[in-house]
């Protein structure tokens, strides 16, 4: 399912315009990429946990020519689901 696919159900579902679930999707992931960036985590009950973690500087080696390389630490979304969540996709 693609944004597009996703805007689509949410306004069947929801009884809304295409136009205004664009919008209440929009405004949700602008709030929880805004709390990410601050470094919050986002918790949505039944579906899961957003949060930022940091991995560490590292060597890794380019695969062609075999020279060590160093990889910068860097910040990235993780994302841990509920156990409600896992329950209905194991079904």
């Amino acid at each position: 399912m693609n944004k597009t696919e996703l805007i689509t159900t949410v306004a069947q579902n929801a009884g809304l315009t295409k136009k205004d679930a664009e919008r209440v999707l929009n405004a949700a992931f602008d709030a929880m990429t805004a709390a990410l960036v601050a470094g919050e985590k986002v918790q949505v009950s039944g579906f899961g946990t957003f949060e930022v973690k940091e991995r560490e500087a590292r060597i890794g080696r380019n695969p062609h020519t075999k020279e060590a390389i160093e990889i910068p630490a860097t910040k990235v979304p993780v994302f841990k689901a509920s156990k409600a969540l896992k329950d209905n996709v194991a079904k």
